[in-house]
């Protein structure tokens, strides 16, 4: 499958995922389908596989004016459908590296005074044999 097919399958997903999403109460994991399968840190690898290594995205941002109202804090961290897309962003980079799968996968958000950022990562995998 050429990158583009990839792009464009992906795209689709997600913006599917987003027209199902515009209720209150998405939940933070949506089942999104990607070409390649995405397992979380809490749940099992059913098949073997060889490791190719960690890929991992990251960002900092500056606090919004919004979200630091009468100097406080009111809200923070990424929703879930900005989290399928940073999902969609470490897919193609593992796929990138010729993963079958990303496991272990993991989203972690901080926040200081000033700024706020996040660190999405998992391990690339490939399957062996069958």
């Amino acid at each position: 499958m050429t990158f583009n097919k990839i792009l464009s399958f992906l795209l689709l997903a997600i913006s599917a995922a987003v027209l199902n999403g515009c209720s209150s109460g998405i939940p933070i994991s949506t089942n999104t389908k990607y070409p390649i399968e995405v397992l979380y840190e809490n749940q099992p690898v059913e098949r073997p596989y060889s490791e190719i290594g960690v890929v991992e995205i990251t960002s900092e941002d500056t606090l919004t004016d919004r979200q630091t109202q009468d100097r406080r804090m009111m809200y923070r961290g990424n929703d879930p459908k900005t989290k399928e897309l940073l999902t969609a962003r470490l897919v193609i980079k593992a796929q990138k590296i010729g993963a079958d799968a990303l496991i272990n996968v993991t989203y972690k958000y901080y926040t200081s005074v000033k700024k706020e950022g996040y660190i999405l990562s998992g391990l690339a995998v490939r399957y062996r044999g069958e």
